[in-house]
């Protein structure tokens, strides 16, 4: 018998594509939009528009329809989730909301708990991701210079310590400076601010916490996220191995080689 799987769907265009796989997996697709419902409507069985204060609706149709299992997928904006206020929210988003902070570990235990009280398995996104998870090595004819490795080596130490800290996964670097880090307002933001105050020649670096929890997020970059490299004149972008992936890959690659633009998978800590 044919299961439901419920995708809790945020922004871009991995929500899509993670239901095309799920329903290639044998799963029937509830999604819940917390984006575009209309850009969902020929990718899953079924679509369901969502809010950030109403999420009792999603507990409540999960339950409804006996769905066993979720997924999360796409981007959500951590700035409309620490703005949400709690006060004018249903039950469930107050009882979230006692976990104290919105981006550590408590909230996420929370919602494992809740779902898992009703029955209902979080899983991990990867398996739904195909083939996209960045591979290790240089993915252009560039690789970068002597010089670059520097940053880049120092980029993900640095990087790596902030994702263990909760606060960012990408650091843009210049010349063994960090030019910025990334908080609140995601990579591309970050990467705009970063290159606008290290020049040209930035070195961009994406990596993840030692136990980051990939029920709830894979960090990515796409072609998007080369443009704004591109645009702000950065040589680099590193990745970490497995463990970050790459949305639209050879699109990107065919962008990056033909602006000079170095991309390189890191292999991943022991």
């Amino acid at each position: 018998m044919e299961q439901t799987l419920g995708l809790i769907c945020g922004a871009g265009a991995l929500p899509a594509r993670m239901a095309d796989e799920a329903r290639r997996r044998g799963w029937r697709v509830l999604a819940f939009a917390f984006d575009d419902a209309a850009v969902l409507a020929s990718h899953a069985d079924r679509v369901i528009p969502a809010r950030m204060d109403a999420l009792g609706a999603i507990l409540s149709t999960l339950q409804a329809e006996g769905i066993p299992a979720v997924l999360f997928s796409g981007r959500f904006s951590m700035a409309e989730i620490v703005r949400t206020d709690a006060t004018r929210g249903d039950a469930l988003v107050r009882e979230l909301d006692q976990a104290g902070s919105r981006v550590d570990a408590a909230l996420v235990g929370t919602i494992i708990s809740t779902l898992a009280g009703f029955g209902i398995e979080v899983l991990d996104q990867r398996p739904f991701f195909g083939e996209s998870l960045a591979p290790a090595g240089a993915w252009t004819r560039r690789a970068p210079s002597e010089a670059e490795w520097g940053d880049v080596g120092r980029g993900v130490e640095m990087a790596r310590l902030m994702a263990d800290a909760r606060i960012g996964q990408t650091v843009v670097m210049r010349r063994g400076v960090v030019a910025a880090v990334e908080a609140i307002e995601g990579t591309t933001e970050a990467i705009r601010r970063g290159t606008a105050q290290a020049g040209p020649g930035a070195v961009i670096v994406k990596a993840t916490a030692r136990d980051h929890d990939y029920r709830f997020d894979v960090p990515g970059i796409g072609l998007e996220t080369v443009q704004a490299a591109l645009k702000g004149g950065a040589s680099v972008i590193a990745v970490e191995a497995g463990r970050v992936f790459v949305l639209d890959r050879e699109a990107i690659i065919r962008e990056a080689d033909a602006a000079g633009l170095a991309l390189i998978g890191i292999e991943a800590r022991g």
